[in-house]
C-alpha cells in the first residue's frame, strides 16, 4: 500500500522529502521529512484551517493545491481525497530583474 501512495513523489524535481498524511497520522515519510511528525502537525492544522474558508453555496473544497513559501524551501502540499500530501523542496525562486 505505500508503495502506492508515494508513487511518483520520490521524482519530484528538487525534492528533499515529504509526507502523506491522513487524519490518522503520517502514512509514509522520506528524505528530511521522515518521521517528522511536529510538520505532519503544523501541516495538518493549516488544511483544516484553509478548508474553513468557504465560498456560499460552493460544493467543492476551498482548495486542491497550497505552497508555503519560506527562503529557502517550499512545502507544496496537495489534498487528494481523505490524504495530505506534503514535498518539500529546495526554494530556487530567483530575484526579480530591475531594469
Amino acid at each position: 500500500m505505500t508503495a502506492s501512495l508515494t508513487a511518483g513523489l520520490d521524482r519530484i524535481q528538487d525534492q528533499i522529502g515529504y509526507l502523506v498524511i491522513s487524519e490518522e497520522g503520517v502514512l509514509a515519510s522520506a528524505g528530511e521529512l521522515e518521521n517528522d511528525e511536529v510538520t505532519a502537525g503544523v501541516m495538518m492544522q493549516m488544511v483544516r484551517t484553509a478548508s474553513r474558508f468557504r465560498l456560499s453555496g460552493a460544493a467543492e473544497p476551498p482548495f486542491k493545491r497550497m505552497s508555503v513559501i519560506l527562503e529557502d524551501f517550499v512545502y507544496t502540499v496537495t489534498v487528494s481525497g481523505q490524504k495530505v500530501f506534503v514535498v518539500k523542496r529546495q526554494n530556487n525562486q530567483q530575484e526579480p530583474i530591475s531594469v
